[in-house]
């Protein structure tokens, strides 16, 4: 009979039914998931046998079903609510970065009237900390002696004079750390000091244009002034 084929697939037709029109119609919205479920669901209690009626737990449970779908719709346009409003956070974040200096990852020296400054990160106190000045050749200018340094960020001046007293030529340099204590090494981080020139959205991730360095990400940044 017709009524019992109603009764006896109810639910598992309800459910692929619901499914697969959530497949094929990625559209929909979890109103219109409603409105085909209540559809189903009174066809089902039309038709349903007289003798035999839909059981109460089964009712109950095809209920839950919905509701879940629901649940998990509304979640997800609450959490692309949250990722936009992130995103836009990130933005103001970023454009009140530019034209502000900052320490960020790298070894890069600026040597300019004023001189050249820069950052080190240690894991560890040291008792020897000394900063190697390198020119464009990878010939050491100077060497900068800080003596002993607690853990941390350590940041450094160079007054733009070599090893012999001379001033160099303004320009680009790069530097190398040598930390230790009690005759054993510190690992340390190098931080380059440099000016933000512009900002943007790299995918979810806000990326920073810092003068000397190129682009550098939000978490490479150490300090900023």
């Amino acid at each position: 009979m017709a009524i019992s084929a109603v009764q006896t697939d109810s639910t598992s037709n309800l459910v692929a039914s619901l499914n697969g029109s959530a497949n094929t119609k990625t559209t929909d919205s979890a109103a219109e998931l409603s409105d085909r479920f209540l559809t189903l669901l009174v066809t089902q209690l039309k038709n349903q046998d007289p003798m035999n009626p839909m059981d109460n737990a089964e009712m109950t449970s095809q209920l839950a079903q919905i509701s879940t779908v629901e649940g998990v719709n509304n979640l997800n346009a609450t959490v692309d609510g949250l990722v936009s409003q992130y995103k836009s956070n990130q933005v103001l974040q970023g454009a009140s970065l530019v034209g502000r200096q900052v320490l960020a990852d790298g070894d890069a020296l600026t040597l300019s009237e004023a001189g050249a400054a820069g950052g080190v990160g240690l894991e560890t106190s040291a008792d020897s900390v000394k900063i190697k000045v390198l020119d464009g050749n990878g010939a050491v200018v100077q060497t900068l002696d800080l003596g002993a340094q607690d853990a941390g960020l350590v940041r450094f001046v160079w007054d733009g004079k070599g090893a012999d007293g001379q001033s160099q030529a303004e320009g680009q340099y790069t530097f190398e750390v040598e930390a230790g204590v009690a005759g054993k090494s510190v690992a340390a981080a190098t931080y380059t000091l440099g000016n933000v020139l512009s900002v943007s959205l790299n995918g979810n991730d806000m990326v920073a244009e810092v003068s000397g360095l190129g682009d550098r990400g939000l978490d490479q940044i150490r300090q900023i002034f």
